[in-house]
């Protein structure tokens, strides 16, 4: 089997390594990713979604070659559907088997009964175990969307990297698995949880690294159209909007145009399309027409006076 690949050894390697992937990181971010993986710390990434913090935790796992195991949070999220449960259904039938066979030694079937064989590994304890590869990626995405009770059961697997199952004791992993949580900030984390992990806000990027993103996500797009998607995206999430277009609404957006084999923004074309870049009506109804073209004028402005 091939080794996996080494842990970067500085900052700059850390960034070399995002970008070999095509992901554009600030010199922020690449070092505290660093931190996160020579320290064995979790890295905890807020932002607005749509700013890249998922897409971390998946390049990372492409350019070390670490399995990706990944828990999409969402309202209600338990323990069983996360961590573990046991076969019930399966247990069952051994203990109907025991009896038939005349075999009820209750110490014995017991034990058999809560071992490993009749353990269901949800991806929490998949990412404590072995998986031959090295330690994998555990993403766990979007936390905020849970409640604080499941919050406060990841403290023990995010500060010693086990799990306690009444029935069959303690299981720690072999080595730390790298952890990438991510939150929308819909709701505070509280405190206990942060103070395991590493921190980075993750934000917006600037014109010129959106530019770059945009240049290597969708390198088909015209130069000029490029900057100006860029521009108007920079200049429309200064608007007072519900919710602001995020890089992803951007690669898209920028697709989209290119599909209609657009050359340059005009403000039609814009109205026709801002169901690409943004995603609640009142938003799009307040940027068509009129308002589309104040920020097409001030977004060539800006441009000519770049240059």
């Amino acid at each position: 089997m091939t080794p996996a690949p080494a842990l970067p050894a500085s900052i700059d390697a850390t960034a070399t390594l995002l970008a070999g992937a095509d992901y554009v990181a600030g010199r922020d971010l690449a070092t505290v990713l660093f931190l996160a993986l020579r320290m064995k710390r979790p890295l905890f990434l807020e932002g607005e979604a749509g700013v890249g913090k998922t897409e971390i935790a998946k390049v990372l796992a492409t350019v070390l070659a670490r399995p990706l195991i990944r828990l999409q949070c969402y309202e209600g999220l338990d323990i069983a559907s996360a961590v573990y449960e046991w076969n019930t259904m399966a247990q069952m039938v051994e203990i109907r088997l025991a009896e038939a066979a005349g075999d009820v030694d209750r110490a014995t079937l017991g034990s058999e009964l809560f071992s490993e064989r009749f353990l269901h590994r949800r991806p929490v304890l998949q990412a404590l175990g072995d998986t031959g590869a090295g330690a994998p990626v555990l993403l766990i995405d979007e936390l905020d969307r849970t409640d604080e009770a499941f919050e406060a059961y990841l403290l023990e697997v995010l500060s010693d990297f086990q799990v306690t199952i009444p029935e069959l004791g303690t299981i720690k992993a072999p080595e730390p698995p790298i952890v990438i949580i991510t939150s929308n900030r819909t709701r505070e984390i509280h405190d206990a949880l942060k103070r395991r992990c590493l921190y980075h806000w993750v934000d917006y990027p600037s014109a010129e690294r959106e530019l770059e993103i945009l240049r290597r996500k969708v390198p088909g797009v015209a130069a000029r159209l490029s900057r100006e998607v860029v521009a108007f995206v920079q200049a429309i999430r200064r608007e007072d909007l519900f919710k602001a277009p995020g890089v992803a609404e951007t690669l898209d957006w920028a697709t989209a145009l290119t599909e209609l084999d657009a050359v340059a923004l005009d403000p039609a074309l814009v109205s026709d399309t801002l169901g690409v870049l943004l995603k609640y009506q009142d938003d799009i109804a307040r940027m068509s027409g009129s308002e589309a073209k104040r920020l097409i004028d001030g977004m060539r402005a800006q441009l000519q006076a770049a240059q």
